[in-house]
């Protein structure tokens, strides 16, 4: 455990801080691309004696430069999303990674719900508005360093709404593989179930050609396509051209497209 510059304290500083009698301070990192809401974000952050700015920065590559600096601490990341060279998703994925203690708060505006809860499955905790008040920004950070969720109730909902539905997803996924599998299966044996000679038959009769023309282009009599017509009748269970022709399709033994007249 290190003390940090500047008096800021790191991870589980706040509790030797207790012990001692004092309290810690947590160093903040701001990335704002716009300069005056950049300095009143600081501004608000250095009102606060439990807070202390670590930098205050306007782009994705300066703040991956700040996370990356072995001797820079950040205890809070406040971030906007829409930042010139990118996304505020990545800095707040980056410190994830390279700051485990750093916790993340995203500067929001009204209405901007979608991108509240992509930052909150990034790893945000919350959010603060652009227009809060100065002692509320800081009032919400030191909120969420002592384990509240800054979110509204409307961004909660949603959070829950999508965890149920994920889980409702992961629950039915094995159903819907099991229900592919016997239809693969059954689609299988049905193909099975003609011979070649059959099948063949049957798509010929599918495009509409009559006994005779079938028999000429199989160089067959037609009192063997007969026979082959009977044979497939009795295997699908029906009593004509367009029984078979429907039901063959409904049995994956004919493509849709070949769903047309039977007889022409």
């Amino acid at each position: 455990m290190s003390i940090c510059s500047g008096g800021g304290w790191s991870g589980s500083a706040l509790v030797l801080g207790s012990i001692l009698g004092f309290d810690a301070v947590w160093r903040v990192l701001i990335v704002e691309d716009d300069s005056q809401m950049r300095d009143f974000f600081a501004a608000s952050v250095q009102r606060s004696p439990s807070l202390a700015l670590a930098r205050s920065v306007a782009t994705v590559a300066d703040a991956i430069g700040v996370l990356s600096d072995a001797s820079q601490v950040v205890d809070v990341l406040l971030t906007d999303l829409g930042l010139p060279d990118g996304s505020g998703l990545e800095v707040i994925r980056y410190a994830r990674r390279s700051h485990p203690d750093c916790e993340a708060l995203v500067i929001s505006m009204f209405g901007d719900e979608d991108n509240v809860l992509a930052s909150i499955e990034a790893g945000a905790l919350g959010y603060i508005h652009k227009d809060a008040a100065p002692d509320d920004i800081a009032k919400t950070i030191l909120e969420m360093k002592a384990g509240a969720s800054p979110i509204s109730p409307m961004i909660a909902r949603r959070v829950l709404f999508k965890y149920r539905a994920m889980q409702t997803d992961a629950a039915i996924a094995p159903a819907l593989s099991a229900y592919g599998a016997i239809k693969n299966e059954a689609m299988d044996s049905a193909k099975s179930l003609l011979s070649r000679r059959e099948q063949e038959v049957l798509e010929l009769v599918s495009r509409g050609f009559s006994y005779s023309e079938i028999a000429e282009l199989k160089n067959l009599s037609v009192h063997t396509i007969q026979t082959h017509i009977k044979s497939l009748y009795g295997k699908l269970e029906v009593h004509s051209k367009m029984e078979a022709v429907l039901e063959a399709t409904r049995m994956g033994l004919l493509p849709q497209k070949l769903q047309s007249s039977a007889a022409r």
